[in-house]
């Protein structure tokens, strides 16, 4: 995939504004999901919500290897997660509020 195609793909699959992710970090139920790592407590999903942040923040020519990197994989697991939609009201579930920490609110 080409660095203008990821580029595209992760404008659409984050669909917060850098605000909504940083204020939505911040809330226990953003930090209660997600599979944690290590010995930091932090899930794979809240720490990539804040390089999001980051991505974000930045210009599309600064933009790294390494950061186009993150960002297919933010597509991928936006992708993958959103395709495993329970049924019912999702508003108050683990599957929404992970999504969120990566980024994307299905509710919108």
């Amino acid at each position: 995939m080409s660095d203008d195609d990821t580029y595209a793909e992760f404008s659409d699959a984050v669909n917060m504004t850098a605000k909504q992710i940083e204020d939505w970090l911040q809330t226990e139920e953003s930090k209660e999901v997600g599979q944690k790592k290590g010995g930091s407590g932090e899930s794979t999903g809240h720490e990539m919500g804040r390089r999001i942040v980051t991505l974000l923040g930045k210009k599309k020519r600064d933009l790294t290897e390494d950061d186009y990197a993150a960002m297919r994989k933010v597509v991928g697991y936006v992708k993958r997660h959103s395709a495993q939609r329970p049924d019912g009201d999702v508003t108050d579930t683990p599957w929404r509020y992970s999504l969120m920490n990566w980024g994307h609110d299905p509710k919108k």
